[in-house]
């Protein structure tokens, strides 16, 4: 073969390549012919196939440029330069993207230039960016790093119209988009937005002075979506140019007439351009007649463009008509002590819930005379009305105070008693057994300083895990019960009733509502759930109490019942509430008791108490949390191993059965040590004591039961509630006779 023939087959060889790689081929239309099949002979040597191309976004492995160590980000080139030649490209009819050809079809070939308005094309494996029909130079071309394909991050950036700086302290190139603070380190998978972390395909790296970043990284983090066109081998991102437009109106309600609306917008612009006019269509400050009204919102930006209408349907009403108060009472005149109905008949023309005030109500009237008793009702909107009804007391007496109370007073309401006699009354006498489950009880130190394990112990079978702590530090904290299986075997641990109560910073309520979930669960069955732990296995349980943030000052309150087939170590930490507790309980060092309150581990916490003998034909008492008649559970602090008595018995569930109560006898209970707050179980319903506030010692009662006309048996579940105070008797009296009016 003569020379001849082969500079033939060499000008052949380059036009076929050429004209399947138009893209390039076009690049070079622009320079002499000479430079043009130069260039047009690299790129086909260059350039790999379709298949090959395209791997590079689908994570297929394909050779990678070697990163250069001795790279540094504050010299990196310029991110893309437009190149002057790239206007004279010619324009052809886009192809849908990643689209195949018909079968036998010529194959037409879209410059890399088209498209859209807005959108920014990058070439796969070459550093070529086409933006608008200008064609700029990326630092470096898009390329595959073990099998992920990475763009200079600059040149995106700066075509997106973002700035792009960097922190050499913590080699970290940082944008801000949006106000929201996007940050990238060399080497290292993870990218931060305002401080939260997302992971990367791969890492960012520094080659031959330009930074690089996975392109699916780098869309998501900017929300810029983008689709791929494989017969073109290129990458087309579609950027935000308009600039969006939004408002809220208040307030919620409107009404015609009255309501001055208040217009909140909220609008945004791209690509550094900036909100320089808006339009309002429908828009009215009082609207004068009820309705449906459509209001929209438009804005231009600095470069030029209009958001799309942005419309919201407001829903006028008809103008708020006041409530009406009224209320009637069963008589117009009582006799003193003369038990008094009253009837809340009050309404709202608009159908508005009402909050109620009454003055000088009462359930009766001790003294005579006339007495003026008054409602004011109020609506949602804060309109309000008001009613009074004069009654008058006569100077009969139908019921002393003291009667009248033990008859009348609701169940959980409180009444004054002469709190120093009580004292005198008799002791019921009954029998004690208990049930054999382990108590553990956390509860010192109660007011918790620094973070650790308030306390830690292993138990098997049937256990009662109670909780009450307050957060003292000046972070926000959380709690866990985080159970551990040391045994060769899976453990399995089944709730079987608990309670919740906080975060609040009163710790009378949270332990009142810790009971009272508790109690719930006991009589409705709700709380069965089951952990199994593997050999070595440690996870949170009673989720409850993790489920919450404590803030500094907030009290929680725990107390559950669980059964495990093999024992199992439970600690229970306070810890900051950004951290992770498995992680963090190795860490942890154990917390002293704080010399006041209780914790320790007591085994046999279910107290069983059985009255026989009759109660209530004359006054007596049962006393609970005294240690004198009913004394402290012993037990063991498993962190120091040394005796503990707990004091109160907090954690101990009584379930009294008083087998013969004379018919109308009324049941109350009476605080000896102080206030209390918490609930009972009264024959299977839950009575509060009180209904609200406190019941104070000595004088005060709560009422709990009151029987009928025949002998009962009663069952009580009692169990103190964590922040009150210890002992209280329950009161049985003899009911005085009804009488008629």
């Amino acid at each position: 073969m003569n020379v001849r023939k082969l500079a033939l087959i060499a000008v052949l060889t380059v036009a076929q390549a050429a004209s399947a790689f138009p893209a390039f081929a076009e690049s070079a239309a622009s320079a002499p012919a000479s430079t043009a099949a130069k260039t047009a002979a690299a790129n086909a040597a260059s350039s790999p196939s379709p298949s090959a191309t395209a791997a590079s976004l689908t994570g297929t492995e394909s050779p990678a440029p070697t990163v250069s160590p001795e790279a540094s980000p504050t010299t990196e080139q310029p991110g893309a330069t437009p190149e002057p030649s790239a206007s004279a490209l010619p324009s052809a009819s886009p192809q849908p993207s990643g689209a195949p050809l018909p079968t036998g079809a010529p194959a037409v070939q879209i410059p890399a230039s088209t498209a859209g308005s807005g959108q920014l094309v990058l070439m796969m494996n070459s550093n070529k960016m086409y933006m608008n029909g200008v064609l700029y130079l990326a630092g470096q071309p898009m390329a595959v790093k073990n099998g992920v394909s990475n763009v200079a991050i600059r040149a995106m950036v700066e075509r997106v119209g973002l700035k792009l700086t960097y922190n050499g302290a913590t080699k970290e190139t940082i944008i801000i988009k949006d106000g929201n603070e996007l940050r990238f380190k060399t080497n290292s998978k993870i990218y931060t937005v305002n401080g939260k972390a997302t992971l990367m395909k791969g890492p960012a790296y520094q080659y031959k002075n330009t930074f690089m970043v996975p392109l699916t990284s780098i869309t998501q983090a900017l929300g810029i979506p983008y689709t791929v066109d494989y017969v073109q081998k290129r990458v087309i991102l579609t950027l935000q140019t308009k600039p969006k437009a939004s408002f809220t109106v208040q307030p919620s309600e409107i009404f015609a007439g009255e309501t001055t609306v208040n217009y909140v917008t909220s609008s945004q612009a791209f690509n550094g351009a900036t909100i320089v006019e808006e339009r309002w269509e429908g828009r009215q400050d009082v609207f004068a007649q009820p309705g449906y009204y459509t209001v929209s919102y438009s804005v231009r930006d600095s470069n030029g463009q209009w958001s799309d209408p942005y419309p919201v349907t407001i829903n006028v009403l008809k103008p708020n008509q006041p409530p009406v108060a009224q209320f009637t009472t069963n008589k117009d005149e009582y006799k003193m002590g003369e038990p008094i109905t009253i009837t809340n008949i009050s309404s709202d023309p608009d159908g508005d819930a009402l909050t109620e005030s009454w003055s000088n109500r009462a359930l009766a009237f001790f003294n005579p005379g006339p007495v003026p008793i008054q409602l004011t009702v109020t609506d949602t909107h804060g309109h309000s009305s008001t009613f009074e009804k004069v009654i008058n007391i006569t100077n009969e007496v139908l019921y002393s105070q003291e009667d009248f109370n033990k008859l009348f007073v609701p169940l959980g309401d409180i009444y004054t008693i002469i709190g120093s006699v009580v004292p005198t009354w008799n002791k019921v006498t009954y029998t004690v057994s208990s049930d054999p489950i382990t108590l553990i009880r956390s509860n010192s130190p109660e007011t918790v300083n620094s973070e650790g394990i308030v306390y830690q112990e292993t138990a098997m079978g049937s256990t009662r895990i109670m909780v009450h702590h307050k957060n003292s530090m000046s972070t926000n904290m959380k709690m866990y019960v985080i159970a551990t299986n040391d045994n060769m075997y899976p453990a399995t641990i089944t709730t079987q009733q608990s309670g919740f109560g906080g975060p609040l910073d009163i710790p009378t309520a949270t332990g009142k509502k810790s009971i009272e979930t508790y109690l719930q669960s006991m009589s409705l069955g709700g709380a069965y759930d089951n952990v199994t732990l593997q050999p070595g296995e440690s996870k949170p349980v009673l989720t409850a109490i993790n489920n919450v943030t404590m803030k500094p000052g907030q009290v929680i309150s725990l107390m559950s019942d669980v059964f495990s087939d093999y024992p199992v170590k439970y600690s229970i930490i306070m810890i900051d509430a950004t951290k992770d507790p498995l992680q963090t309980l190795p860490t942890l060092n154990y917390l002293d008791r704080d010399g006041v309150h209780n914790r320790g581990t007591y085994p046999d916490a279910n107290r069983i108490i059985t009255v026989t003998d009759p109660v209530g034909q004359a006054p007596s008492r049962l006393v609970l949390g005294d240690n004198n008649t009913d004394l402290n559970l012993k037990g063991m602090d498993a962190l120091t191993g040394t005796e503990a008595s707990n004091s109160g018995n907090f954690g101990v569930v009584y379930k009294i059965t008083l087998t013969r109560v004379a018919p109308n006898t009324l049941i109350t209970l009476n605080p000896r040590g102080g206030k209390y707050q918490g609930p009972l179980l009264v024959n299977g319903n839950i009575i509060e004591a009180p209904n609200a506030g406190a019941v104070d010692a000595p004088n005060q009662n709560s009422v709990l039961y009151r029987t009928g006309n025949l002998e009962q048996t009663v069952e009580i579940v009692f169990t103190p509630a964590s922040g009150s105070n210890l002992p209280i008797n329950l009161l049985f009296m003899p009911l005085p006779p009804q009488k008629t009016e």
